[in-house]
């Protein structure tokens, strides 16, 4: 099998560097299924970024071409990203939503001599599982850490972390007990949840019995996020004084129509909201959400995706349009632009995004939508997961 993937690899380069006038871009992710909607704002975010910025660098056409990964499944996204480079001849992969299908797709780069550009999963540590991953989204730690300092300035002391059990879960409840408890506060109980759960009142009785002021919580976004807010405010947590806390995954802006006034008040940490207010950010939004069809369901992965556009086109630019996954990879290192979200820069060292981490609270706006309002910036944040990840 590795000797046919190297012979059929051998061929697409070649077929790849006499047809450069187009580049293929293979995107990984969820259009179908559950987390469809994710899916469907990567989209979004390309089609915005095209749509603002062209469909081509000099005379190089870029043509993107989609792979359906409905939920996590790691074999699965490792056979389509060696399909997309050795049949398709991709020159960049792109997208990944789950952490699990960036791990698996990753030891394929370097022999494909193919850049990959993360737009949405958050384990810190797929930036160290090959040279040429680069990433536009966030990490866990990233929109977490800054969480646990908001609960301790706002006098909770004692917390109960709720995560997912898988790798942004973990290094979202790692992140959190590990800043909560520098700054002189308790983590009661730490539960994991397999990533199927979908009936949380077991874990809401928990959480009523821990005794704990507060419960900071991490699922993917998608039907579980929905339904996690759901039961904390069905199980009586927020009528018994229960504070919840989380990263901005819990209140995605697609998912508060649903929610409706329960969801007034709650506080999430996150490196986008999409009332965030910029001359960038509203033709941004302008465009994906005419690319949605309903702007309703615009959401933070289409974010990752027009930024990670950029990176690529910037690798695209200073290539002249050649394969050459390290040369792409080194001209965006320490690359920095005025993102929808915010001041962004590629770190130079761990090819991850440096942005603006936003304190959001749950609000009305003028026209009776529900928004993420950002009332507070923590500017310019690494990613303090990756010393943990080495």
């Amino acid at each position: 099998m590795k000797k046919f993937f190297v012979a059929a690899l051998a061929t697409a380069l070649l077929t790849s560097t006499a047809l450069a006038d187009t580049i293929k871009v293979g995107v990984i992710g969820p259009f179908s299924g559950p987390f469809a909607l994710q899916g469907k704002n990567f989209q979004a975010g390309i089609q915005a970024y095209q749509a603002l910025n062209g469909d081509s660098v000099g005379d190089h056409k870029v043509e993107i071409v989609y792979r359906d990964v409905p939920q996590a499944d790691p074999a699965q996204s490792a056979a389509l990203a060696q399909e997309l480079v050795v049949k398709e001849g991709v020159q960049y992969l792109a997208g990944f939503y789950f952490t699990p299908d960036a791990m698996a797709a990753a030891p394929l780069l370097e022999q494909a001599n193919v850049p990959m550009v993360i737009f949405n999963a958050a384990t810190s540590a797929i930036v160290t599982k090959s040279p040429y991953v680069v990433r536009t989204s966030f990490t866990t730690w990233q929109t977490s850490a800054p969480m646990a300092k908001v609960a301790k300035a706002k006098g909770i002391e004692k917390v109960i972390t709720v995560v997912s059990d898988y790798g942004p879960g973990v290094d979202s409840e790692t992140a959190f007990k590990t800043t909560f408890e520098a700054e002189g506060g308790t983590v009661v109980e730490s539960i994991r949840m397999p990533l199927s759960t979908n009936d949380f009142s077991p874990i809401m009785q928990r959480i009523k019995d821990s005794g704990a002021q507060a419960v900071f919580a991490f699922l993917p976004s998608g039907p579980t996020t929905l339904g996690f807010v759901k039961s904390y405010n069905e199980n009586g947590l927020r009528d018994a004084g229960v504070t919840l806390l989380a990263p901005g995954d819990l209140t995605q802006e697609s998912d508060l129509p649903a929610l409706g006034d329960s969801a007034l008040g709650l506080l999430t940490t996150f490196h986008y909201a999409v009332s965030h207010d910029s001359p960038e950010n509203k033709a941004f939004v302008e465009a994906a959400g005419k690319a949605l069809g309903n702007p309703a369901e615009l959401s933070f992965p289409a974010v990752g995706a027009f930024d990670g556009m950029h990176v690529i086109y910037k690798m695209i630019e200073a290539t002249g349009g050649k394969q050459d996954a390290k040369a792409a990879v080194d001209a965006v290192k320490g690359l920095a632009w005025m993102s929808p979200r915010g001041p962004v820069e590629i770190d130079p060292e761990t090819r991850h995004i440096t942005q603006n981490i936003y304190l959001r609270e749950v609000a009305k706006a003028d026209d009776g939508t529900y928004i993420n309002k950002e009332i507070q910036t923590f500017e310019k944040q690494g990613d303090p997961g990756l010393a943990a990840a080495k």
